[in-house]
């Protein structure tokens, strides 16, 4: 395996601190989930890191049927209690591929999915779901 990309970030007070990059080049504050956070949270830097990489795997998929969209791509975060005290997230991916066949994008995205290495990454860890909007 070839190391292809690097990087890093550092958290200072857990969920009710700060985060950033090594170089300075991003800060961000963190703040527990709450509609009143003026901060961030992980899952929502876990659904913005999943949309992208996700819809970068798609477009890959595209080109490789040669087929063109302005593919778009939600990831819905969610995190669940569990019964034991602690907590899991789970993934919904909405993936809409605007002048694709409906049978033809299933495939890409279904594609997407076993090629996209954050589902890789998450693959028996926690519920994933894809679904084509």
């Amino acid at each position: 395996m070839k190391k292809m990309y690097e990087t890093a970030m550092i958290n200072h007070g857990g969920r009710n601190g700060d985060v950033q990059a090594p170089n300075g080049s991003m800060k961000m504050k963190i703040e527990p989930p709450s509609i009143h956070s003026e901060g961030t949270n992980p899952e929502q830097l876990f659904a913005a890191g999943y949309a992208s990489c996700f819809n970068g795997a798609v477009h890959h998929m595209l080109k490789e049927h040669n087929i063109e969209s302005d593919a778009e791509v939600k990831a819905r975060v969610s995190l669940y209690q569990l019964d034991d005290g602690g907590y899991q997230i789970g993934v919904i991916l909405e993936t809409s591929l605007p002048g694709v066949e409906k049978e033809e994008a299933q495939k890409i995205v279904e594609e997407a999915h076993e090629f996209c290495p954050y589902s890789k990454a998450t693959r028996g860890n926690i519920d994933v779901e894809v679904e084509l909007v």
